[in-house]
């Protein structure tokens, strides 16, 4: 006996996920995977608890597991709940999406999908064999969400509320700078237009630089129209971002344009990155078309 003390085992922190087909497992998976957990889906109930005797994650797992899995059924999907909650290496909540029959046929109606439980019969039919053979997991759930009347994004609000961990990550905003002549690029949410401000193109001297340098973006500030153009925008944009993330999103892609994508653009993207950010949020810039430039381009001034 040497007296160093014992290793504490690894813990692992689990959150199963089910419930009826089409009640937004997918959705609500996808929302835990934004808050930071490790997500697998339809992994079979045999195959869990290898994850336990492996090492820990360090960060906690989202499984997903519903009616399609190859061994699902309810006695063995209690047992397992019995099995992890009773091992010491294991935190374990499990999370039931619930949604009223009437809705999930209207579902499956617009979706045009088979029911997993009656795949050449009616949806209605394969609805109530899975409501009879969840009912014993459903009154084990440690927390049940009706998804009945909640969008998507109404989901994901709902889980970002339950689940949501101290020191996950907010919202994540992206600012991005393009030219309108390249085309505007795919997955914005919000796109402002910068050509209505003075042109630096049209100065000799800041034609080769970008809107990083300071030459540049005091010529940009300068024009008259701006101070009120600033000032507007972040009020717009510290009053959508807190609704953003409140409705559930993980992040936020917000492009700003010019003709060119050298100067304007670059410009109010880094000014308006720069006031997010003092302002608390997380942000990132990208500015597109200056990424086009070879390996071998002058580094910019902008200190």
């Amino acid at each position: 006996m040497d007296g160093a003390p014992k290793a504490t085992p690894q813990e692992h922190e689990i959150l199963l996920v089910t419930g009826p087909s089409g009640a937004g497992r997918t959705t609500a998976i996808n929302a835990l995977e934004d808050l930071g957990y490790e997500p697998i889906d339809n992994l079979p109930l045999r195959l869990i608890p290898m994850l336990i005797d492996g090492p820990a994650a360090g960060r906690p797992m989202a499984l997903g597991i519903d009616v399609r899995n190859r061994d699902f059924n309810a006695t063995g999907l209690i047992e397992l709940v019995d099995t992890l909650t009773a091992d010491p290496r294991v935190t374990l909540e499990l999370l039931y999406l619930d949604c009223a029959p009437s809705e999930l046929i209207r579902r499956y109606g617009e979706t045009r999908r088979r029911h997993p439980l009656a795949p050449e019969e009616a949806p209605a039919l394969g609805i109530e064999r899975e409501t009879d053979l969840l009912a014993p997991i459903r009154v084990r759930a440690d927390h049940l969400i009706d998804t009945s009347e909640m969008s998507p994004h109404d989901l994901k609000a709902e889980i970002g509320q339950w689940f949501r961990r101290a020191g996950t990550p907010g919202l994540a905003v992206s600012i991005q700078s393009f030219s309108y002549k390249r085309g505007v690029p795919r997955g914005l949410d919000m796109i402002f237009d910068c050509r209505f401000l003075n042109n630096p193109h049209w100065v000799p001297e800041l034609r080769g630089l970008d809107g990083r340098d300071k030459g540049v973006a005091d010529y940009v500030v300068a024009d008259s129209r701006f101070p009120e153009f600033d000032q507007r925008l972040r009020d717009l944009l510290l009053f959508l971002l807190p609704a953003q993330k409140a409705e559930g999103k993980a992040h936020v892609a917000i492009g700003f344009g010019c003709t060119g994508g050298q100067h304007r653009s670059v410009a109010v993207a880094e000014i308006m990155g720069n006031a997010l950010a003092e302002a608390g949020w997380t942000v990132s810039k990208r500015h597109r078309e200056l990424e086009r430039r070879s390996a071998t381009a002058r580094p910019h001034g902008s200190g």
